[in-house]
């Protein structure tokens, strides 16, 4: 699967720089004794393709921890992939059916700076919310075409987030998933050639799926239909080469 992984996120890079290129670019925005660049217009188009280049490099990590056996690790950039996702259809699926005020509010803590003051953090009075995250999962649920319904679709999402979120904040019974062997004993340098290889294995195939659905919907928000059928075309040639189906899913 190594060349298929590679070949994905050559794929996700291309389509990220050229939709970097569809927006208005970053402009240098002075910062200490130097400069920062930034996005003067703060539009949804830009968020989505920030959104888009940090799904690629997620998705680069996960790959590199999956194949050193760090399967903890791994398991919790998965938890970030799947909040990166959600954002991304979020704001495509604004796009697409019209935006609401639960962008506007997304959008303008999206592209808050993390500190007010440049000369002393601890000086910052800035607090940055949070749309939370139940009311991203909710949107995309009443617009999705699936068959849960709406409340079914939010307390699955929530699910999968809280089982990864054990990862993140290292919860027993995920640390304990690193124990065990013929001498029983923490994995602290990997887990490869145990039983969780194989499944952490397969994890990640379902999210290089996932990520390349989302450039999909990224190029319907854009109104790129060229883009939008590259885009499944791609899909297509991963499930082949994959050998595995989600039409289903």
């Amino acid at each position: 699967m190594k060349k298929l992984h590679q070949e994905t996120l050559t794929f996700m890079e291309g389509v990220t720089h050229y939709l970097a290129k569809q927006v208005q670019p970053p402009v240098k925005v002075p910062f200490d004794d130097g400069f920062v660049f930034r996005y003067k217009e703060k539009t949804i188009f830009q968020a989505i393709v920030q959104k888009l280049a940090r799904m690629v490099t997620c998705l680069r990590s996960a790959k590199i921890l999956m194949e050193c056996g760090l399967f903890q690790d791994q398991a919790a950039l998965q938890r970030m992939l799947d909040e990166f996702q959600e954002d991304i259809l979020f704001l495509s699926y604004g796009l697409i059916n019209g935006a609401l005020p639960l962008h506007d509010e997304y959008l303008i803590e999206f592209y808050k700076e993390e500190f007010d003051d440049q000369e002393s953090a601890m000086k910052s009075k800035q607090k940055r919310g949070m749309v939370s995250r139940r009311k991203i999962r909710a949107y995309i649920s009443k617009i999705e075409e699936n068959k849960l319904d709406p409340s079914t679709g939010v307390e699955l999402s929530r699910t999968i987030s809280k089982t990864y979120s054990g990862f993140i904040h290292a919860a027993s019974p995920q640390i304990m998933d690193m124990f065990g062997g013929m001498t029983p004993h923490f994995h602290v340098s990997g887990m490869r050639g145990t039983p969780r290889e194989q499944e952490y294995q397969h994890d990640i195939l379902n999210y290089f799926y996932r990520g390349i659905m989302s450039f999909g919907f990224s190029a319907k928000a854009f109104g790129n239909q060229q883009l939008f059928d590259d885009v499944i075309k791609f899909r297509t040639h991963f499930e082949k080469q994959s050998g595995m189906s989600y039409q289903e899913t």
